[in-house]
C-alpha cells in the first residue's frame, strides 16, 4: 500500500512538472500544475511521516499547505490585474511589463 501511495504521488508530482515546463500560453494552468507539486509533495511528507512514526512531516505538511494557500490567493489576484490592464493573461506578452 506505501509503495502505491508513493507511485501515485511521484506520477502526480511528474505531471505538474510537465504542465509548468511544457505550457508557455496559460499562466493559470501554471498555477494548477504547481499547486499539483505541492500537493504531491504533501502527500509524501504525510504518508512518510505515517510510515516512520513521526509527526514533523505532518506539521511541515500543513505549513506548505498555508503557503500554498497564500501562493493561489497572490497569484489569482495578479493574474485579475493583469487582466484588467491588458485583456489577456497570455504569458508570452509578459515581458511588456518591463517597458
Amino acid at each position: 500500500m506505501f509503495l502505491k501511495q508513493i507511485t501515485t504521488n511521484f506520477f502526480i508530482f511528474i505531471i505538474g512538472l510537465l504542465g509548468i515546463t511544457l505550457n508557455k500560453n496559460n499562466i493559470l494552468v501554471i498555477l494548477m500544475c504547481l499547486e499539483l507539486v505541492l500537493l504531491s509533495l504533501n502527500m509524501n511528507f504525510i504518508n512518510f511521516s505515517i510510515y516512520f512514526d513521526d509527526l514533523y512531516g505532518q506539521l511541515f505538511s500543513l505549513f506548505i499547505l498555508t503557503v500554498a494557500a497564500a501562493e493561489s490567493a497572490i497569484g489569482l489576484a495578479i493574474i485579475i490585474i493583469y487582466f484588467r490592464i491588458k485583456k489577456s493573461i497570455a504569458i508570452n506578452q509578459v515581458p511588456i511589463l518591463s517597458k
